[in-house]
C-alpha cells in the first residue's frame, strides 16, 4: 500500500475496523441466542450499530497507534458481547461454539472486501474516481478481518482461541487453563509490543491473504 497521510489512513481503514470488530461480536451474541442464551440481545447487543460496540481504547486509540506506527500491526478490540453460560444446553461445548463464531464470521467478511477488490479492479481504468478509493478500502478490509481471525485463534483466553480449546480440553485441565483468563490479555500485549505476536500471526495471515486473492485471480497482484 501507497505511503498515506494519517487522515487518509484513517478513512481508508475506518469503516473496514469497525464493520470487522462490530460483526465479530454480533456473530458471538447472535450463536449465543441460537443456543439458548438472549442475555446479548436483552442488553441490545445484537445490532450491527458500532457505537453499541465500541471500547475508546480498543476500537479507537489502540488502532490510531498501531496505525502510527511504522510497519504497525494493526490491532484493536471491541466491548465483549455478554454471555451467560447458564442459558446455554452444553455450556462447555456451547461456549466453544459462541467463541469460534467470532473468527469466523471475520473470514466471511474477508471473502466478502476480497470479492470487493476484484470488483474494483475492473473498473480501476474506466471510474477511477470510485474504484481507486474501494482498492484501498478493500484491501484494508481483507487485512483487518484476516488480523482478527488468526489473532482471536490464538489459543491463549480470553481470545476465542482460549475459549475453544477450552471447550475441547477434558474438565480438569479446561478448568486450569481457563484460570488464566485474568492474565490473558496481558500476556498478548506483552507479545503484541514486543513484536513477537505480529512474527508469530505473520506467516499465517499471509498465507490466507494469497489463498483469498488467488480465488479471485488476483495471486500476487494486489
Amino acid at each position: 500500500m501507497l505511503d498515506f497521510s494519517l487522515p487518509q489512513k484513517i478513512a481508508i481503514w475506518a469503516l473496514p475496523v469497525l464493520f470487522a470488530i462490530t460483526v465479530h461480536e454480533v456473530a458471538h451474541g447472535f450463536v449465543a441466542r441460537r443456543l439458548g442464551d438472549r442475555t446479548a440481545q436483552m442488553l441490545g447487543r445484537l445490532t450491527l450499530n458500532p457505537l453499541k460496540h465500541i471500547d475508546p481504547i480498543g476500537t479507537v486509540l489502540v488502532p490510531l497507534v498501531m496505525l502510527l506506527l511504522p510497519g504497525g500491526f494493526l490491532f484493536g478490540w471491541a466491548k465483549p458481547v455478554p454471555v451467560d453460560y447458564r442459558n446455554l444446553g452444553n455450556p462447555k461445548r456451547d461456549m466453544a461454539i459462541v467463541a469460534a463464531a467470532g473468527p469466523l464470521s471475520n473470514l466471511v467478511m474477508a471473502i466478502g472486501w476480497v470479492l470487493l477488490l476484484r470488483l474494483s479492479v475492473t473498473f480501476l481504468n474506466t471510474l477511477p474516481w470510485a474504484a481507486q478509493p474501494l482498492f484501498f478500502m478493500a484491501q484494508a478490509g481483507v487485512a483487518i478481518n484476516l488480523i482478527l481471525m488468526v489473532l482471536n485463534l490464538v489459543p491463549v483466553p480470553p481470545l476465542d482461541g482460549g475459549r475453544v480449546l477450552t471447550g475441547l480440553l477434558p474438565n480438569p485441565q479446561a478448568a486450569r487453563f481457563a484460570a488464566l483468563e485474568p492474565y490473558g490479555l496481558m500476556i498478548v500485549l506483552a507479545l503484541l509490543f514486543t513484536g513477537v505476536l505480529g512474527r508469530l500471526l505473520q506467516p499465517a495471515i499471509g498465507l490466507f491473504n494469497e489463498l483469498l486473492l488467488t480465488l479471485v485471480g488476483l495471486g500476487g497482484s494486489a
